[in-house]
């Protein structure tokens, strides 16, 4: 279990986070360019604002495993993102956009799946609570990005 909690948190992060992002600015008409430019943010700002967050949180409870699980963070983020910034590259942006719904819900559902099974816990509950509090994202992001467009260009 250890091992998979290294990777959990920094894959669950990636993909909501780069989800979330493309779905808002795809309602602003942001192009392919401004959205990979985003994620490039979040895979390397964000994500190392995160990591030392994660860091410091870690070393105030204990100085195990701190800095290699900070590192497989980073990297577990880095690679998530790099990937939903390929998809957009390779598809018209609204295929890549859905090619990263079916992604990030995948790997949601696969680590819920892993950590419930490694807790035993009921896999079905576990998987649909996460895939869940996912799509409240997504609905979100789709309509901030909604909002702000309909009340800027008014």
């Amino acid at each position: 279990m250890q091992d998979l909690s290294r990777y959990s948190f920094g894959a669950t992060s990636a993909v909501t986070s780069s989800l979330a992002l493309m779905i808002g600015l795809n309602q602003l008409g942001i192009s392919k360019l401004g959205i990979i430019g985003a994620l490039l943010v979040i895979a390397f700002a964000d994500n190392i604002a995160d990591s030392l967050g994660m860091h410091i949180y870690a070393e105030s409870k204990s100085k195990s495993h701190t800095k290699l699980n900070t590192l497989t963070n980073f990297i577990t983020r880095v690679s998530i993102t790099l990937i939903f910034i390929g998809i957009v590259i390779v598809f018209p942006l609204s295929y890549a956009i859905v090619a990263s719904i079916i992604l990030s819900l995948i790997v949601l559902a696969a680590l819920s799946y892993l950590i419930a099974i490694s807790h035993g816990l009921n896999p079905g509950r576990v998987v649909v609570e996460h895939l869940a509090i996912a799509i409240l994202v997504m609905v979100a992001s789709q309509l901030i990005g909604s909002v702000i467009r309909t009340t800027i260009s008014g």
